[in-house]
């Protein structure tokens, strides 16, 4: 059973960063001073996200036709009724100019008719924004969908240079953005372009010379649009980012908020995100700005061509050419006409800004996966745990090595105590071990077989990890107890791990005992308590491999001394690897690894390397000289 989803929870960034200072490439933004604006890769290709985009829509394209048919159906009713009304009109005037006077019952028929139209075009406009509300939240499920399903591909380098907070922004931020700016375009947009071309068609109908003089200002409008457009665009990117980053700074200002006012960095925090939120501000000031002028601008063309319009309608009825009633019908055409152009105007912005925010999260969803995976391997004999590392090599970056031609062997059931400086390469050895990162050169393998020809989970499965960071979701502790195994279990299993790691006793005085709700933060936990939880976990899963990272590192010495003992009855039978910078807690180990830059530089028991005076000789004095003395 895999422990992988718990594993990779449990390794934040900043916990790796520390261990791989060597680590090269745009590092995480950390930290209350982190201002900086990362450098945009690229302008955003408003065109070919924008297809990108509604290609999404495919799955959903009857839906789309439904919605599209409802469109066209309501603005044939809508545009009708301007005519229906001026029929009206000429009906009035007739009457007047008649003997016989006004024939009212044929005018309440007209206006009946007009009436139905109406009520007929809002009944099928309430049914295309009802689709396009459905269709939007399809699409924004099948985004967060793909998100969801992207992250949990994406290799741990991914996340050691991206801050939480900004991932967190483009999965939900954006992706509400983008539903906002199809739902609204998807109806309003839609409807404007249909009610374009139906009344352009009645204009040309009514009276082609004026039909052409109603279109002669709109090249003007679609360029001044264009050139207004294509400045708001990167503001609309430009204001995204920042969000991002600003919500990124959030959330590590709020796990970490002890920290903050520990080292008295509240002022410095809180100017940083004013810096932020000022940012943020400036560039959706401007984005809006500029975005908004196209409005007025293409509503200014609009009046003017309303004037002109208006001018040779008055002629063309002095001569005779068109009655009251067309003329009347026309100039609400034209106002329609104008009405749709200055409304596809006004959603410009929101159109770029949900196109900014596709761009962000297509960049998430085109971001370099991990390798792919090999087939099962389909073995079922049992794993006995040898791990064998040849001329291993690894870097982050191609012209900066940080392990070279290590080369180790771990016999099934040895504890191999992997020490050394920070930075060493402990933990990149371990992650190396987890394929959490893939070797640069030789290979890693599990009872000879190379563990790059085995699926992730597959490896994975036979490995139980308990790390320096611990890592409690919100649920019960017997839930977080049994996170690592599938399926029902017995709570006396659960109960029997918690005892085997000392877990047991200071559950059972909690109010609710292994029933207690922890929260995401664990914050009705001490950081020993959560320590022993992950010790219970780990046992529960009874791997073939076992790797503690600094794993007693947040317990006192009492409780540090009964793990050791739970820990010893945990590894017999299986390989372990201990990362420990304690080396009291390391001296029974079978092997002790000591490390230095990314060398193994030292190995041996840990009498014979004190007899060396070596580097761990050095390391173990630099703890326990003071004592002794």
């Amino acid at each position: 059973m895999s422990t992988a989803p718990a594993r990779q929870k449990e390794v934040p960034a900043p916990a790796r960063q520390k261990e791989v200072p060597a680590r090269q490439g745009p590092p995480p933004q950390r930290g209350p001073g982190a201002v900086n604006a990362p450098s945009l890769e690229r302008s955003l290709d408003f065109r070919r996200s924008g297809i990108r985009l509604l290609r999404m829509l495919g799955p959903q394209k009857h839906l789309v036709a439904a919605a599209l048919t409802a469109g066209i159906l309501a603005v044939a009713l809508a545009v009708l009724a301007p005519k229906i009304l001026g029929e009206a009109t000429d009906l009035v005037v007739s009457g007047a100019k008649s003997a016989m006077g006004i024939d009212f019952p044929a005018v309440s028929r007209v206006l009946l008719l007009a009436l139905a139209l109406t009520a007929g075009g809002a009944l099928f406009t309430w049914i295309q924004v009802r689709i396009a509300m459905v269709v939007a939240q399809r699409l924004a499920f099948r985004l967060r969908e793909r998100a969801e399903t992207k992250l949990a591909r994406l290799p741990l380098a991914y996340f050691d240079r991206q801050p939480r907070g900004e991932v967190l922004s483009r999965t939900t931020n954006d992706i509400d953005n983008i539903t906002q700016s199809v739902q609204q375009a998807s109806a309003q947009m839609v409807r404007a372009l249909l009610t374009l071309v139906g009344v352009l068609a009645m204009m040309f109908w009514i009276s082609p010379l004026m039909a052409l003089v109603t279109l002669a200002g709109v090249p003007l409008s679609v360029y001044g649009a264009y050139l207004i457009g294509r400045r708001a665009q990167p503001q609309f990117v430009q204001q995204w980012a920042v969000t991002g980053r600003l919500n990124g700074h959030i959330e590590e200002m709020y796990t970490g908020h002890a920290l903050v006012k520990v080292f008295g960095r509240k002022e410095q925090a809180i100017a940083t995100f004013d810096a932020l939120g000022d940012e943020l501000y400036e560039a959706g000031f401007r984005a809006q700005f500029i975005s908004g002028v196209i409005q007025p601008a293409m509503a200014f063309i609009g009046n003017l061509n309303y004037v002109l319009i208006a001018v040779v309608g008055g002629l063309r009825v002095a001569s005779g050419t068109l009655t009251i009633g067309e003329i009347q019908a026309f100039v609400q055409y034209s106002y329609e006409f104008n009405g749709p152009i200055t409304q596809i105007a006004a959603m410009a912005n929101l159109l770029q800004s949900g196109v900014a925010s596709a761009e962000r999260v297509f960049d998430l969803l085109d971001a370099e996966e991990e390798s792919a995976e090999p087939a099962p391997s389909g073995r079922t004999e049992k794993v006995t745990g040898r791990v064998t590392f040849e001329k291993v090599a690894f870097r982050y970056e191609p012209d900066k090595p940080l392990i070279e031609d290590l080369t180790l062997t771990v016999d099934p059931g040895q504890t191999v105590a992997i020490v050394g400086p920070t930075g060493a390469g402990k933990t990149t050895l371990v992650n190396l071990l987890m394929r959490f990162y893939e070797v640069t050169g030789g290979r890693i393998t599990l009872d000879g077989t190379d563990i790059a020809a085995l699926p992730r989970e597959e490896l994975r499965a036979h490995t139980g990890m308990v790390l320096q960071d611990t890592w409690l979701f919100g649920g019960t502790i017997a839930e977080n107890i049994a996170y690592g195994v599938e399926g029902d279990l017995p709570r006396e299993r659960i109960v029997e791990a918690a005892m085997a790691t000392y877990a047991d006793r200071f559950i059972r005085t909690l109010p609710d005992g292994y029933d207690t709700v922890v929260d995401e933060e664990a914050g009705n936990l001490s950081a020993g308590e959560k320590q022993l939880i992950t010790l219970a976990r780990a046992f529960l899963t009874q791997p073939s491999i076992l790797v503690l990272d600094e794993a007693t590192s947040s317990v006192d010495t009492r409780t540090e001394v009964l793990i050791q003992r739970a820990m010893n009855s945990l590894r017999a039978g299986r390989t372990s690897f201990v990362i420990a910078h304690r080396l009291s807690t390391v001296r029974d180990a079978d092997v002790i690894l000591v490390m230095e830059a990314g060398r193994i530089v030292e190995q041996g028991s840990h009498d014979a390397l004190l007899a060396a005076d070596g580097a761990y000789a050095r390391l173990y004095a630099s703890q326990f000289a003071a004592v002794a003395a």
